[in-house]
Protein backbone atom coordinates (compact mmCIF):
# COMPACT_ATOMS: atom_id res chain seq x y z
CA UNK A 1 0.00 0.00 0.00
CA UNK A 2 2.74 2.39 -0.89
CA UNK A 3 4.49 3.61 -3.87
CA UNK A 4 6.53 1.55 -6.46
CA UNK A 5 9.47 3.70 -5.27
CA UNK A 6 8.82 2.51 -1.59
CA UNK A 7 8.25 -0.68 -2.28
CA UNK A 8 11.46 -1.19 -5.03
CA UNK A 9 13.35 -0.03 -1.76
CA UNK A 10 12.52 -2.60 0.37
CA UNK A 11 12.91 -4.81 -2.75
CA UNK A 12 16.06 -3.99 -3.20
CA UNK A 13 17.04 -4.55 0.58
CA UNK A 14 15.78 -7.93 0.89
CA UNK A 15 17.84 -8.79 -2.35
CA UNK A 16 20.62 -7.25 -0.46
CA UNK A 17 20.05 -9.48 2.33
CA UNK A 18 20.66 -13.14 1.21
CA UNK A 19 23.45 -14.83 1.14
CA UNK A 20 26.03 -13.62 -1.64
CA UNK A 21 26.21 -17.33 -2.89
CA UNK A 22 22.23 -16.62 -3.39
CA UNK A 23 21.09 -16.86 -6.96
CA UNK A 24 20.54 -16.38 -10.03
CA UNK A 25 17.26 -15.01 -8.40
CA UNK A 26 14.17 -15.04 -10.71
CA UNK A 27 11.22 -12.63 -8.84
CA UNK A 28 7.73 -13.37 -9.32
CA UNK A 29 5.27 -9.88 -9.64
CA UNK A 30 1.40 -9.92 -8.88
CA UNK A 31 -0.13 -6.77 -9.44
CA UNK A 32 1.37 -3.66 -8.63
CA UNK A 33 4.25 -6.03 -6.90
CA UNK A 34 5.17 -6.34 -11.12
CA UNK A 35 5.62 -2.49 -11.01
CA UNK A 36 7.80 -1.90 -8.03
CA UNK A 37 10.25 -5.22 -8.85
CA UNK A 38 10.77 -3.29 -12.53
CA UNK A 39 11.74 0.12 -10.46
CA UNK A 40 13.60 -2.07 -8.20
CA UNK A 41 15.77 -2.91 -11.00
CA UNK A 42 16.37 0.16 -12.60
CA UNK A 43 17.08 2.49 -9.28
CA UNK A 44 19.00 -0.57 -7.54
CA UNK A 45 21.49 -1.89 -10.08
CA UNK A 46 23.48 -3.75 -7.27
CA UNK A 47 20.40 -5.76 -6.76
CA UNK A 48 19.78 -6.06 -10.94
CA UNK A 49 22.93 -7.93 -10.98
CA UNK A 50 21.62 -10.40 -8.84
CA UNK A 51 18.69 -11.48 -10.73
CA UNK A 52 17.86 -13.35 -13.74
CA UNK A 53 14.45 -13.32 -14.54
CA UNK A 54 11.36 -12.04 -13.27
CA UNK A 55 8.30 -12.86 -14.34
CA UNK A 56 4.83 -10.47 -14.23
CA UNK A 57 1.59 -12.33 -13.16
CA UNK A 58 -1.46 -9.87 -14.05
CA UNK A 59 1.26 -7.17 -13.60
CA UNK A 60 0.29 -3.81 -13.46
CA UNK A 61 2.71 -2.76 -15.38
CA UNK A 62 1.24 -0.19 -17.63
CA UNK A 63 -0.99 0.64 -14.88
CA UNK A 64 -4.90 1.15 -14.44
CA UNK A 65 -7.56 3.17 -16.04
CA UNK A 66 -9.26 2.78 -12.41
CA UNK A 67 -6.23 4.03 -10.05
CA UNK A 68 -6.95 7.46 -11.30
CA UNK A 69 -11.08 7.01 -10.92
CA UNK A 70 -10.21 5.47 -7.20
CA UNK A 71 -7.97 7.82 -5.96
CA UNK A 72 -10.15 10.29 -4.25
CA UNK A 73 -12.45 7.94 -2.50
CA UNK A 74 -9.59 5.56 -1.63
CA UNK A 75 -7.60 8.66 0.27
CA UNK A 76 -10.89 10.00 2.01
CA UNK A 77 -12.27 6.52 3.03
CA UNK A 78 -9.07 3.64 3.06
CA UNK A 79 -5.56 5.50 2.97
CA UNK A 80 -5.37 5.44 6.93
CA UNK A 81 -6.70 1.83 7.80
CA UNK A 82 -4.98 -0.93 8.53
CA UNK A 83 -6.26 -4.60 7.20
CA UNK A 84 -5.22 -7.43 9.30
CA UNK A 85 -1.34 -7.19 8.86
CA UNK A 86 -1.39 -5.36 5.46
CA UNK A 87 -0.67 -1.19 6.96
CA UNK A 88 -1.63 1.91 5.35
CA UNK A 89 2.07 2.30 3.87
CA UNK A 90 2.77 5.80 3.02
CA UNK A 91 -0.27 6.24 1.11
CA UNK A 92 0.91 6.14 -2.46
CA UNK A 93 -0.64 2.76 -3.75
CA UNK A 94 -3.09 4.44 -6.03
CA UNK A 95 -1.36 7.27 -7.50
CA UNK A 96 1.42 4.57 -8.22
CA UNK A 97 -1.14 2.72 -10.17
CA UNK A 98 -2.45 5.35 -12.96
CA UNK A 99 -1.78 4.53 -16.11
CA UNK A 100 -0.28 8.37 -16.80
CA UNK A 101 2.56 7.65 -13.54
CA UNK A 102 3.18 4.18 -14.85
CA UNK A 103 3.46 5.21 -18.60
CA UNK A 104 5.53 7.44 -17.63
CA UNK A 105 7.68 5.98 -15.57
CA UNK A 106 8.15 3.26 -18.54
CA UNK A 107 8.83 5.76 -21.02
CA UNK A 108 11.73 7.49 -18.88
CA UNK A 109 13.76 4.43 -17.57
CA UNK A 110 15.09 1.47 -19.55
CA UNK A 111 14.44 -1.98 -17.78
CA UNK A 112 17.62 -3.61 -17.49
CA UNK A 113 18.42 -6.05 -20.56
CA UNK A 114 20.35 -8.44 -19.14
CA UNK A 115 17.36 -9.80 -17.76
CA UNK A 116 14.77 -11.89 -18.83
CA UNK A 117 11.32 -11.16 -18.46
CA UNK A 118 8.06 -13.07 -18.61
CA UNK A 119 4.44 -11.97 -18.42
CA UNK A 120 1.76 -14.01 -17.93
CA UNK A 121 -1.95 -12.08 -18.79
CA UNK A 122 -4.86 -12.21 -16.69
CA UNK A 123 -8.93 -11.87 -17.51
CA UNK A 124 -12.33 -13.51 -16.79
CA UNK A 125 -15.56 -13.06 -16.87
CA UNK A 126 -18.83 -12.36 -15.04
CA UNK A 127 -20.03 -15.66 -14.24
CA UNK A 128 -16.21 -15.99 -12.81
CA UNK A 129 -16.04 -12.81 -10.96
CA UNK A 130 -15.79 -12.31 -7.33
CA UNK A 131 -18.40 -10.08 -6.43
CA UNK A 132 -16.61 -6.63 -5.86
CA UNK A 133 -14.87 -6.43 -8.74
CA UNK A 134 -18.49 -6.63 -11.18
CA UNK A 135 -18.87 -2.49 -11.19
CA UNK A 136 -14.94 -2.35 -11.96
CA UNK A 137 -14.87 -5.27 -14.37
CA UNK A 138 -18.12 -3.38 -16.11
CA UNK A 139 -16.07 -0.23 -16.56
CA UNK A 140 -12.99 -1.73 -18.00
CA UNK A 141 -15.27 -3.94 -20.11
CA UNK A 142 -16.01 -0.47 -21.84
CA UNK A 143 -12.16 -0.34 -22.91
CA UNK A 144 -12.07 -4.09 -23.43
CA UNK A 145 -13.34 -6.78 -22.29
CA UNK A 146 -10.11 -8.81 -21.89
CA UNK A 147 -9.68 -7.40 -17.79
CA UNK A 148 -9.41 -9.21 -14.95
CA UNK A 149 -11.77 -6.44 -12.85
CA UNK A 150 -8.59 -4.26 -11.91
CA UNK A 151 -6.88 -4.59 -14.65
CA UNK A 152 -6.45 -4.76 -19.12
CA UNK A 153 -4.84 -7.43 -19.93
CA UNK A 154 -2.69 -5.41 -22.42
CA UNK A 155 -1.72 -3.24 -19.56
CA UNK A 156 -0.51 -6.32 -17.42
CA UNK A 157 2.55 -7.45 -19.99
CA UNK A 158 6.26 -6.00 -19.72
CA UNK A 159 7.34 -4.15 -22.57
CA UNK A 160 9.75 -6.59 -23.89
CA UNK A 161 9.10 -9.83 -22.06
CA UNK A 162 7.91 -13.42 -23.46
CA UNK A 163 4.55 -13.87 -22.95
CA UNK A 164 3.74 -16.95 -21.19
CA UNK A 165 -0.09 -17.27 -22.38
CA UNK A 166 -3.14 -15.95 -20.67
CA UNK A 167 -5.10 -17.04 -17.83
CA UNK A 168 -8.90 -16.92 -17.57
CA UNK A 169 -10.94 -18.78 -14.34
CA UNK A 170 -11.66 -21.66 -16.67
CA UNK A 171 -8.35 -22.23 -18.39
CA UNK A 172 -4.91 -21.74 -18.98
CA UNK A 173 -2.85 -21.29 -22.67
CA UNK A 174 0.66 -21.66 -22.29
CA UNK A 175 2.65 -19.82 -25.44
CA UNK A 176 6.57 -20.72 -24.56
CA UNK A 177 8.29 -23.00 -22.59
CA UNK A 178 9.87 -21.84 -19.00
CA UNK A 179 13.38 -22.91 -20.68
CA UNK A 180 13.27 -20.56 -23.14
Amino acid sequence: RSTTGLNAQSIAERIASLPSGAGPLVLLGYSKGAADILEALVRFPEAAARVAAVVSVAGAVNGSPLAGHYLGLYDRLLANISFGQCLPGNGGVLQSLTRSSRLQWLAANRIPAAIKYYSLGTFTTPHYLARALAYPQRRLSSIDARNDGQLLTQDQLIPGSKLLGYANADHWAVAVRMED
